[in-house]
């Protein structure tokens, strides 16, 4: 394979991952006078032995009305991006996006403030300047199995390097938390002098869009590594728009309970564990997104409650408790949806419970029943990656006998159904209205307690209350 650097043998670039519509596209187009090149991601995933998710073409040597016509023969085509050159094209179930070469220079401030220029004659050297870093700006011509890597992306690649293309990087303040997420996907560490330029770009980040900030956080989610993204954060130091996580740093905690250090190193451990945790139990993307985050927040009331006590030792008393509005805070700075808040406070909340005593029914039934409209599953999980989150001591699972108990009463993923509901009070003459609600209330508290377990035994317990 000719390429323009040499390409470790530990990552390789298989043209047979490349589906065939691909190679059709490409020779259709080369066909009409023009040369396409993958870009971007799918390059670097081709070249981790990864079958992309995307596929970005950018055509050299055709104008506009060229390109449309030659992909109007191939397939459905739009185009979706007319001031960027964008087209999609839709063939045989795939999604591909073609553009044309093109500069962008800086216009104004944030995230869009660019003009942009398509030119189809541009150099590969001039159009990929304005990629964010170099693992992102190899180009790959699939028929002529030729590697353009101009900016040393592979060698990049193969050290785990996350380093900027050009100057151009301080022109996108997004750049610092795809930095983050792109750690967190590949187990990436940032060049110190692309660092350095994340700094600079502090001053714009309240010009970011908020949909754009939780995309980032929500890839950071999904990813197997998210403590790299975090150390990323920090050395960037993009960390202090985060004042809840940058606060964790120093914050001390008892070494016979945490040998690894302070509550930020305990927190990148436990994000890992949940990550880990995810991919072992198979859990969907919301499913995940709950864990992870909650696994980023269940400390972050030790910033508020640690102390030192009379013997020496440190505590971080109602902790749990003491997170929830730093909780809310956090994810609302990430933007992150309101749904997936109510999910993961109960979780913070509830982190601690395994520790007040043993697994009972009753104590069972009522953990299922504060944590919604999470479950005892899930907890369970987020317990599990804040018990091994602590190396060098070994992970462990202390909640485990709480979920089997859950299980056995088949509470694991859901609270109790109530027994009695209003069909059984007015059966018992008990009108609709503020009354009824009250009673059924209180009803369902008494059945969480134990008082009565069927229909039987709770409509003797009505009968008993009703009046009362």
């Amino acid at each position: 394979m000719k390429t323009s650097t040499n390409i470790p043998p530990h990552i390789p670039l298989d043209p047979a991952l490349l589906p065939p519509e691909i190679l059709l596209v490409c020779r259709r187009l080369l066909d009409a006078g023009g040369r396409a090149w993958l870009v971007g991601g799918c390059v670097r995933d081709l070249m981790l032995g990864m079958i992309p998710e995307d596929y970005d073409l950018e055509v050299y040597g055709l104008q506009e009305t060229a390109l449309t016509s030659t992909l109007q023969q191939i397939g459905r085509c739009e185009m979706v991006g007319k001031q960027f050159g964008v087209h999609k094209l839709w063939l045989k179930g795939m999604e591909i996006d073609l553009a044309l070469p093109r500069t962008e220079t800086k216009t104004g401030s944030g995230h869009c403030g660019f003009a942009v220029q398509v030119d189809p004659d541009l150099s590969p050297a001039t159009a990929s300047l304005r990629r964010d870093f170099t693992i992102n700006a190899m180009m790959f011509d699939p028929l002529a199995d030729t590697l353009l890597d101009l900016h040393g992306g592979s060698a990049d690649l193969a050290s785990r390097v996350l380093r900027h293309v050009s100057q151009a990087f301080v022109e996108d303040p997004l750049r610092p938390l795809r930095a983050m997420q792109f750690a967190a996907r590949f187990g990436l560490t940032l060049a110190e002098e692309t660092a350095a330029l994340c700094r600079q770009l502090l001053n714009e980040a309240g010009s970011l869009p908020a949909s754009r900030i939780w995309t980032e956080w929500r890839k950071w989610s999904h990813a197997p590594y998210p403590s790299c993204g975090l150390r990323v954060l920090q050395q960037s130091g993009w960390l202090a728009c985060y004042a809840e996580l940058d606060a964790l740093q120093d914050c001390p905690q008892d070494p016979h309970w945490h040998p690894e250090g302070d509550v930020w190193l305990h927190t990148q451990q436990v994000v890992d564990q949940a990550a880990a945790i995810a991919h072992k139990n198979r859990l969907d993307h919301h499913t995940t997104e709950q864990l992870v985050f909650a696994a980023l927040c269940h400390d972050l009331g030790k910033t508020e409650t640690t102390r030192q006590t009379e013997n020496g030792r440190i505590a971080s008393p109602g902790h749990h408790q003491a997170g929830l509005a730093l909780s809310q805070q956090l994810l609302s700075r990430m933007h992150a949806p309101a749904r997936l808040i109510t999910f993961i406070l109960p979780l913070v909340q509830e982190h601690m419970t395994h520790l007040h005593g043993k697994p009972t029914p009753r104590a069972v039934r009522r953990l299922a029943w504060r944590l919604q409209p999470s479950h005892i599953e899930l907890w369970e999980m987020l317990v599990e990656a804040d018990a091994s989150g602590r190396a060098p001591a070994p992970p462990s699972r202390p909640a485990l006998a709480w979920l089997e108990m859950a299980q056995s009463l088949q509470q694991h993923r859901q609270p109790a159904a109530r027994i009695v509901d209003g069909n059984l009070l007015m059966e018992l003459g008990i009108e609709p209205g503020p009354g009824m609600g009250a009673l059924l209330a209180q009803a369902y508290q008494a059945q969480l307690n134990g008082d009565f377990d069927d229909i039987e035994s709770g409509r003797r317990w009505c009968i008993a209350h009703i009046g009362k």
